[in-house]
C-alpha cells in the first residue's frame, strides 16, 4: 500500500495522539490538528488522500468541517471519515449527507481501521484518474410537482451532495440517478439538510433495500 496522507482533526489532545499513532503504524503520512480553526485553511490549499474528522469540537464542529471539505476546490472528492463515539442514526445519517464517506466508531478497532485505509487508497487512486471537477452522476429529480436536472457528488448510504437550480433548503423530493456499475437506476426520496452558493446536501429518508445495497455495492468498488 503507497503511503496515504491524511489529515486528522480532534481537539482533544490524547485522542488525537492516539489516532496519529494508529495511522502511522500503517505508513501514513499524518497531519494532526487539534484546532479546527486551523483546519479550514489546509482543507483550501493542500489536497489529501483522506480527512478524519471528530464530529463534537468547539467553535467548528466536525459536521461545519465536513461541508468546508466538500466545498473546498482541493478535497471535495476527497475520502471523508467521521470518527466518533456517538452511535445514533440520526448522527450517521447526517453526517452521510454532508457528505461523509465513511464512519468509524470510538474505541478505534484496528482491524476495521486496515480496512478502512485500504478503501480510502482504492478511492484514492480512482480520484487521481478522473477529474477533480467532473461530477459523477445525473440525476432527475421531483420537487412539488416540478422536475429538475443536475448532478450529484459524494454519494454515501445516508445521502448525496447535490448541484441543482432552483433546489431550496427543507425541500423534499423523489429523486433517480444512474450508477455507473453496473449501470442501474437508484431511486430515494430526501430532505435538503444544507444548501450554499448552489449545492445542496440531501438526507435520505427513504430508499429500497435492494437501492441501499446498490450503493453500498458501489462505494465498495472504489
Amino acid at each position: 500500500m503507497a503511503a496515504l496522507k491524511l489529515l486528522v482533526v480532534e481537539d482533544d489532545a490524547a485522542s488525537l495522539d492516539l489516532m496519529a499513532e494508529l495511522l502511522q503504524r500503517f505508513k501514513a503520512e499524518v497531519r494532526p490538528i487539534s484546532d479546527s480553526q486551523a483546519a479550514p485553511d489546509l482543507i483550501q490549499r493542500e489536497k489529501f488522500d483522506g480527512i478524519f474528522l471528530d464530529l463534537k469540537m468547539p467553535i467548528l464542529s466536525g459536521f461545519e468541517l465536513a461541508k468546508l471539505v466538500r466545498e473546498s476546490a482541493c478535497n471535495k472528492a476527497t475520502p471523508l471519515v467521521i470518527v466518533t463515539g456517538r452511535d445514533e442514526q440520526d448522527t450517521m445519517h447526517l453526517s452521510f449527507s454532508l457528505g461523509a464517506t465513511y464512519f468509524l466508531q470510538k474505541p478505534i478497532d484496528t482491524q476495521k481501521l486496515a480496512l478502512l485505509l485500504e478503501k480510502i487508497q482504492n478511492l484514492s487512486s480512482e480520484n487521481r484518474r478522473r477529474c477533480a471537477c467532473s461530477p459523477e452522476h445525473r440525476c432527475d429529480l421531483h420537487v412539488a410537482g416540478a422536475t429538475l436536472n443536475g448532478q450529484t457528488w459524494n454519494i454515501s448510504p445516508g445521502g448525496v451532495q447535490l448541484e441543482v437550480v432552483g433546489l431550496k433548503l427543507g425541500d423534499t423530493l423523489q429523486m433517480s440517478f444512474i450508477l455507473p456499475r453496473p449501470g442501474t437506476v437508484v431511486k430515494a426520496q430526501g430532505l435538503v439538510v444544507w444548501a450554499q452558493d448552489g449545492r445542496q446536501g440531501l438526507y435520505f429518508t427513504e430508499m429500497s433495500v435492494e437501492c441501499q445495497e446498490m450503493v453500498r455495492a458501489y462505494i465498495s468498488l472504489g
